[in-house]
């Protein structure tokens, strides 16, 4: 008798889904679970950006969803250069799954999704991860210091995603190769996103970061349990700004990791699913504060 391989990050099927005037690109895979952990990308990024040992290691636990954004990857529409209405459309997809809770993960921009639809839809979540993330209108959120934005912008080579995205240390690089080879791995490959999406997306992200101390009273609003985590040395969302984001939320807890920058999850993949799997998992009583 055959035993059939489980779904995996390189084996689950792109699937399409209506909602807003777009037609939604994700992939959900996973062990069942009262509810799925539903995760937002990273600038540019596409179904094929996360990195499989993280995905794989959390699907273990539970059902997780991948998905592009309006423009990017193979989701249709126009990528918008609103982090409020981004929100909105991310609501009408997870409305259009017929979810009613879910998990939200969000890294970098899709942290700022995150938090904007932990505060517009706050009945939607049950638990918060925010990942490489910032607070709107914290300081030094006004756009990327230059060489970090010329790499983010520029073309996607590796060389540009291992200066952003590791430690520009021999052991951070190290992993950072590693992690190259893990996320080349799948065959049939989400389509790159445009130079239009990413226009638009650093637009949102430049609005996000206009200084603004009232936008930071904002987060106290944000009720949902939360974890947020972080390298120790982003050079793209200033570490700092993760100490603020905790320290704002009424019931957040933190956990940097060292050695590591903006994409320390794909340097601790599995420590990483570990223990945003643990947050979730907890009795509301266990959780650190």
């Amino acid at each position: 008798m055959s035993v059939t391989a489980p779904i995996s990050h390189n084996t689950a099927e792109t699937k399409v889904v209506g909602a807003a005037g777009i037609e939604f690109a994700y992939r959900r895979f996973g062990a069942p679970a009262e509810r799925p952990l539903v995760m937002l990308q990273h600038f540019r990024g596409n179904l094929d950006n996360w990195d499989p040992a993280l995905t794989d290691a959390l699907a273990a636990e539970r059902e997780i969803i991948l998905v592009d954004y309006p423009g990017v990857g193979s989701s249709t529409g126009e990528t918008s250069s609103s982090i409020p209405e981004t929100a909105r459309q991310m609501i009408a997809f997870v409305s259009a799954l017929g979810l009613e809770l879910i998990d939200l993960l969000g890294f970098s921009i899709g942290g700022f999704v995150a938090q904007e639809i932990a505060l517009v839809r706050p009945a939607l979540i049950r638990r918060l991860i925010l990942a490489a993330t910032g607070p709107k209108g914290a300081p030094g959120m006004h756009g990327w210091r230059q060489d970090i934005a010329a790499a983010a912008r520029g073309e996607s080579r590796p060389d540009n995603l291992l200066y952003i995205m590791f430690a520009h240390t021999e052991t951070s690089q190290a992993k950072g190769k590693a992690f190259l080879g893990r996320f080349l791995e799948r065959h049939d490959r989400d389509a790159p996103t445009s130079d239009a999406a990413r226009d638009a997306q650093y637009d949102a992200v430049v609005d996000w970061g206009v200084p603004d101390h009232g936008a930071l009273q904002r987060l106290t609003g944000i009720e949902n349990p939360t974890l947020v985590i972080q390298g120790d040395n982003d050079l793209m969302i200033p570490t700092k700004l993760s100490h603020l984001l905790a320290g704002l939320i009424p019931d957040a807890r933190i956990r940097i990791y060292p050695d590591a920058a903006h994409g320390f999850l794909f340097q601790y993949p599995e420590e990483v699913a570990a223990e945003v799997n643990g947050f979730l998992t907890a009795d509301d009583d266990s959780l650190p504060s």
